[in-house]
């Protein structure tokens, strides 16, 4: 399989070294906004750079595109590499919103091309635990889970960007773009979803979009849940993820089961001892391990030589953008919005 990377940033470092690591597979191309700095990407395999998407794309041969690029650019860049044939593997999230997430999926299906998204937490071995036993019934009927994002990025984090904490191609703060991990988490194991309420701010960033949330949502289960997402709290702490059924709770924290409590008493997968200091991305947006990405790539290219679904395709990458839209339009309205929203959703600017 040849890939090529769209985008110069961290991420697509990430894309390019997970990526590199699977056998027969190779890097063949970049496209990133800053030529040096995608440049410098590239050297280590040897790959192409071009200056425009188009470019890349004309590039021949040419199965895959990874798509880390800023993310309301996702859906469109998709839609050309559609156009040509080749597979779209795009970073989180799918898109800004819910309409451009759906111009995607579409023209995949038209082209008949996979469309998978970078949720690679799916595929931890502690996530794909909790997982099961929720499915298995070994947790009982579902009662609360909660979310907790409680992240800090410097200001540079948002001044040295172009494009991160602004409406139009951020999509939004806290929770479009650091929490969306956790937001997916949150849908995929609970089920569908019949309310949120939330609110949202900025409390120390001055950027466009929030750097601090809370939302409760309900659950059609009946089950509640609470998602924390924030950008603003020094130094930053583990994420964390607390699902409780009528038979225990289950606690993960920094990506590592780390609770197993049921009636039984017995705990039927591993449990970790919680983390000595803060993950690396309490504070940072630098990926060190590419595994988890690796991860998504191999099952993305099995997915393709198949003919199954991905672990996310593009129908389960849209369900996140969709409860994030939802949560800033209770934000707005300072009452409850029922999903699945009615038409057009607008984004989520005050």
């Amino acid at each position: 399989m040849r890939i090529g990377i769209i985008g110069g940033g961290n991420i697509s470092g990430t894309h390019a070294r997970a990526a590199a690591a699977i056998p027969d597979v190779e890097v063949v191309a970049f496209q990133g906004a800053n030529r040096e700095r995608t440049r410098a990407l590239a050297q280590p395999y040897g790959a192409r750079v071009y200056d425009t998407v188009d470019e890349l794309l004309a590039h021949t041969p040419l199965d895959v595109v990874a798509i880390g690029s800023p993310s309301g650019l996702h859906a469109d860049q998709g839609i050309a590499a559609a156009g040509r044939g080749i597979h779209v593997l795009v970073e989180k999230p799918i898109d800004i919103s819910t309409r451009k997430a759906d111009a995607l999926i579409d023209a995949c299906d038209a082209a008949g091309v996979m469309l998978g998204v970078f949720f690679q937490d799916r595929l931890r071995p502690a996530v794909a635990n909790m997982k099961g036993m929720i499915d298995s019934g070994a947790l009982g009927t579902p009662v609360m889970i909660a979310g907790r994002v409680r992240w800090y990025r410097p200001p540079e984090y948002y001044s040295g960007s172009t494009w991160r904490g602004t409406w139009e191609l951020d999509g939004g703060g806290a929770l479009m773009n650091q929490a969306i991990h956790t937001v997916d988490l949150v849908s995929w194991m609970f089920g569908p979803i019949a309310k949120v309420s939330a609110s949202v701010s900025t409390r120390v960033h001055r950027i466009e979009v929030e750097d601090t949330a809370a939302a409760l949502i309900e659950f059609s289960s009946g089950a509640l849940g609470t998602i924390e997402a924030a950008t603003s709290l020094y130094p930053g702490y583990p994420r964390r993820l607390e699902v409780t059924g009528s038979e225990g709770t289950l606690v993960l924290e920094d990506d590592r089961l780390i609770r197993v409590d049921l009636r039984s008493g017995s705990a039927p997968v591993r449990v970790a001892a919680p983390a000595v200091a803060p993950p690396e991305n309490a504070s940072s947006p630098v990926v060190s391990d590419a595994s988890a990405h690796q991860r998504v790539i191999e099952d993305f290219l099995r997915a393709i030589e198949n003919g199954t679904v991905p672990s996310c395709d593009g129908r389960e990458g849209r369900r996140s953008v969709e409860l994030v839209e939802a949560i800033y339009a209770a934000a707005r309205s300072g009452a409850p919005v029922s999903l699945p929203m009615p038409g057009p959703v607008a984004s989520g600017r005050q």
